[in-house]
């Protein structure tokens, strides 16, 4: 498998993604406590491959604008 520099290098397979999500929702819980349906798809999306994480954090932010 060729590395995608879209992903960190301890990020490219699903299964490091949900470790790295798993991860970062642990070292800050009242960040990830409360997500809406549409940022929880998000992340679906980043495990999957279909988003990097800087697309996550851009839609993500655009999402909480009023």
């Amino acid at each position: 498998m060729e590395n995608n520099p879209k992903y960190g290098p301890a990020a490219q397979t699903p299964e490091q993604r949900a470790y790295v999500l798993a991860q970062m929702q642990k070292a800050h819980p009242g960040l990830y406590k409360k997500v809406t349906a549409y940022v929880a798809q998000l992340y679906r999306r980043y495990v999957a491959g279909e988003l990097s994480w800087q697309d996550v954090c851009k839609l993500r932010e655009s999402s909480m604008q009023p």
